[in-house]
């Protein structure tokens, strides 16, 4: 059975240096908010190109804590409306919801699954604050678009890169006077005004647990959450917001800190697969990721299309293929917010109706991913 993600194999390379690291976090003794993380801090800011990270207990953490902030400094109020893509994981749409203000969904562009830019607009009104730019699959939002209709509207713009941690931007130079200059490149993280990463394990950066982070430019949101995330205190015992308990694990962050300097080689090798599989799956019943072999996508998922869904992934997995579908039911579909069942969002529903997600890992050997190509053919 080829399975659809082996963490085992995957994190097996590091096992000599997390038992090292294990030693050292027991030597020490020191286990909450240490040197390991204020190591990885300093480590994923300096690889995103931000200046402040912030460690917290797990992707949904950083965005709801992100909003959180942003209420504390005065720039959201309770109430304001924050656009959101109607595809996307729940946890976008939760993160909102706790934070007290009110989700408004767009549709997603059918190639990319990512918000559909040119429809956020219609959706704007008095109240709308922020948008929730959401890079799923690992693939990069349309950020150009969406920073320029922030700007248009003086809106906040939150990156929710839980699954694309490394992805670059390339976009031209708004301050160049060479016309055509291809822009800076900018990592998923420095792409907005705020950012939140979840080091679930199975991310292309995953922990060994729970784990995430926040990353800004923003000096006094930082502060805020610096705080936040710890019972809204900078002083022991002395509490100056109302804060919350969610650090950082300092044995996750010694972990993400061996794994960090590898981050750019898997992203590298997922790609190489990804193209691989793109130029090799001919099969007409079967939509194939669009993708222009930039680094703007990291695959955390390789997200096929097909109108027999059922069929194909019963039929993988009679032939020892695992596959998983990211994701079976639409946000606005959940039970637990029913009261927006009856919303229609076609393409969202279409998406989830048909995407399937096959292996695509570092892990994978050269014989299981041409095995993969054949079986996916021959349906």
């Amino acid at each position: 059975m080829i399975k659809f993600l082996d963490l085992q194999k995957i994190n097996q390379p590091f096992e000599i240096e997390f038992q090292e690291k294990m030693k050292q976090f027991l030597d020490k003794g020191w286990y909450i908010l240490g040197n390991e993380v204020k190591s990885f801090e300093s480590n994923f800011a300096a690889y995103c190109g931000t200046k402040y990270c912030i460690g917290v207990g797990n992707g949904l953490d950083a965005l709801v804590l992100i909003f959180k902030a942003y209420l504390q400094l005065g720039k959201l109020q309770k109430g304001d409306e924050v656009i959101v893509p109607a595809n996307t994981y729940i946890a976008s749409i939760l993160a909102i919801l706790q934070a007290d203000l009110v989700p408004v969904l767009v549709e997603p562009s059918l190639e990319t699954y990512n918000i559909n830019p040119f429809l956020i607009e219609e959706k704007i009104t008095n109240n709308t604050k922020a948008i929730l730019a959401v890079h799923l699959y690992g693939q990069l939002a349309e950020m150009s678009e969406i920073n320029k209709i922030s700007q248009k509207y003086s809106l906040l713009v939150i990156e929710d890169a839980a699954q694309a941690h490394g992805a670059i931007l390339k976009d031209r130079n708004q301050n160049s006077e060479i016309k055509n200059e291809v822009l800076e490149l900018k990592r998923a993280g420095n792409l907005g005004h705020a950012a939140g990463f979840s080091f679930y394990p199975g991310k292309n950066l995953g922990a060994l647990g729970d784990a995430g982070a926040i990353t800004t430019n923003d000096v006094a949101l930082a502060e805020v959450l610096f705080s936040m995330r710890n019972y809204g205190s900078k002083v022991k015992y002395e509490n100056e917001i109302i804060g919350t308990n969610s650090r950082l694990d300092e044995l996750q962050a010694a972990f993400l800190n061996v794994k960090l300097p590898h981050l750019d080689n898997e992203n590298e090798k997922r790609r190489s697969i990804a193209k691989h599989y793109i130029t090799e799956i001919k099969n007409d019943k079967i939509v194939l990721p669009i993708w222009d072999e930039s680094e703007n996508h990291i695959f955390h998922l390789f997200v096929i299309r097909t109108e027999n869904r059922n069929e194909l992934a019963n039929y993988l997995k009679e032939s020892g293929i695992e596959t998983m579908i990211h994701y079976p039911i639409a946000p606005h579909k959940q039970e637990a917010l029913k009261e927006w069942s009856d919303l229609s969002f076609p393409i969202s529903k279409k998406i989830h109706n048909q995407v399937l997600s096959i292996p695509l890992n570092s892990g994978l050997k050269e014989d299981e991913i041409n095995k993969i190509i054949e079986i996916i053919n021959q349906f």
